[in-house]
């Protein structure tokens, strides 16, 4: 009875780290799904509150493996980032920070997909579509062409949609960017236009070019290792951490090369 009781009590413990792992992701997804929401919402109704309320979720769900685990950094990176958030609510730049998280993003999105297009470097789409096939099956060329071209694509798309909010953040009325330094911008744009897009339509707009470079694929390559959509992005999602790992995106990819 005790052993069973030993051999339960040993299988719940080893399976606990897992739970917990996806609780942890589980929670991540919730808050960066709850930020876009809860800033376009400030925006609407004009709520500092809801603005803090808002770059406090997307702090937290930055650092939140960190303080997970307990590590100092993500600590002190917590209690800075409060400190910071305390003292703008009582500044006239207190919209500031609100244009950063959409802009940075893109930007980070699109120097993932541009940088393995450089020497040395396999285009990241051609990575993708290596990792979703079996080890050592060779890859058409037409396909590595049209991923080279895909990776570039996303690059450029990426590097358009940081350029387009940060036109309408400068130009934003009331509180833009340039009206909180004190510049009359040369056009003026509602700032809930600017939230609308960077909080709504760039999700969209990512989205429809997903979907539509699928159907694109789907009729150029028929013959691909995946059933569908959904299929589709079942096993981009699982091949993704090895896809964007640093290591791993050279031209020497071991097996898979």
């Amino acid at each position: 009875m005790r052993r069973r009781g030993g051999k339960h009590q040993r299988c719940y413990r080893s399976g606990h780290p897992s739970l917990a792992g996806e609780r942890l992701k589980g929670i991540m997804i919730a808050l960066a799904v709850s930020y876009p929401l809860l800033a376009h919402l400030a925006v609407v109704r004009g709520s500092e509150p809801l603005l803090a309320l808002s770059l406090a979720v997307l702090a937290l769900a930055v650092l939140l493996p960190g303080l997970a685990r307990g590590r100092a950094a993500a600590i002190a990176g917590a209690a800075v980032i409060a400190v910071l958030l305390a003292g703008l609510a009582r500044s006239s730049l207190a919209w500031l920070p609100l244009y950063a998280p959409s802009v940075i993003t893109d930007l980070v999105a699109a120097a993932l997909f541009a940088r393995t297009l450089s020497p040395g470097h396999v285009p990241l789409i051609e990575r993708f579509v290596r990792l979703m096939h079996a080890p050592g099956e060779p890859i058409d060329p037409a396909v590595q062409a049209y991923a080279r071209r895909l990776t570039l694509g996303w690059a450029l798309l990426f590097a358009l949609l940081a350029l387009a909010s940060l036109l309408l953040a400068l130009c934003a009325t009331p509180n833009g960017i340039l009206l909180l330094l004190g510049v009359q911008p040369p056009v003026s744009v509602p700032q809930e236009a600017w939230s609308l897009f960077a909080n709504v339509l760039e999700y969209a707009l990512v989205a429809g070019f997903f979907v539509i470079e699928y159907a694109i694929r789907r009729r150029r390559f028929p013959q691909q290792p995946f059933t569908g959509l959904r299929d589709f992005t079942t096993r981009l999602l699982a091949v993704a951490p090895a896809a964007f790992d640093p290591g791993r995106r050279r031209a020497g990819m071991g097996k898979h090369a």
